[in-house]
């Protein structure tokens, strides 16, 4: 059952990856042919081990078809350890040319036996709330 909070999620080997995606049109300029949203992720840690985030891979496509993948260490600077029923929250943001399109991606994890594990990000949509020129 998703949290009341998040709108997505997604289970894999016992890690929960649950989203939240808010259009920000302050932040937003369709004369500029740019929006932007904030998303929040929240992971939860509900296998019987230890597991380190260390990379994240993300595919982000606009309504146009163009898709952009991003990989890189961690998250937001961070590689955090989860024990056993840890959760880490952060929250990052997506700018798009188009005023919607979708995410989706994955977390690298390691165990400590030295197991790569990769979690599912789930596939989210980015729409937005409001289109008008500023």
């Amino acid at each position: 059952m998703l949290d009341s909070f998040f709108d997505h999620a997604a289970i894999t080997d016992g890690i929960t990856v649950r989203v939240s995606a808010q259009f920000l049109p302050e932040q937003s300029s369709a004369q500029e042919h740019r929006w932007f949203w904030a998303y929040h992720i929240r992971i939860e840690n509900g296998s019987d081990r230890a597991v380190k985030l260390i990379s994240r891979h993300w595919r982000i496509t606009d309504a146009g078809g163009a898709v952009n993948l991003v990989e890189g260490e961690g998250v937001v600077g961070e590689q955090p350890l989860l024990r056993p029923g840890d959760s880490h929250d952060y929250v990052s943001g997506c700018p798009l040319a188009t005023p919607w399109g979708s995410m989706e991606g994955r977390y690298t994890f390691t165990a400590a036996d030295g197991e790569r594990i990769e979690a599912a990000i789930p596939f989210f949509p980015l729409e937005a709330a409001e289109t008008t020129p500023r």
